[in-house]
């Protein structure tokens, strides 16, 4: 992998670019701690430090440098996956209810 800083790439226009445009590629699997975290970092409560490892997970994920190229069939999301999940590990006491239900609500109006 390369020493790229996807904290520092991160944008939200970036993010909801990827996220609509490969959402069904991406699935629910991969969507659902990208969502519950980007909710989380918007949040004023939580933490600089939460927010960064947030920012830097979804940064990977929009990145178009990954580990496995999102194309790659089936293989494409599982480096971002990975990385979602670790970052929503670490940070997971800063994700609310209110988070939770901010994704289940946007997963709802794009897989329904």
């Amino acid at each position: 992998m390369s020493d790229t800083n996807y904290g520092a790439s991160y944008s939200d226009d970036s993010f909801w670019v990827k996220v609509k445009h490969y959402a069904k590629a991406a699935g629910e699997g991969v969507l659902t701690p990208a969502l519950k975290m980007y909710y989380a970092a918007t949040d004023a409560d939580t933490p600089l430090w939460a927010k960064t490892a947030i920012y830097g997970a979804l940064g990977y994920f929009i990145s178009p440098i990954d580990a496995i190229p999102d194309i790659v069939p089936l293989a494409g999301y599982t480096d971002d996956l990975g990385v979602l999940t670790a970052a929503i590990a670490a940070t997971a006491a800063h994700i609310k209810d209110e988070h939770v239900e901010k994704a289940r609500t946007t997963l709802a109006q794009w897989f329904s």
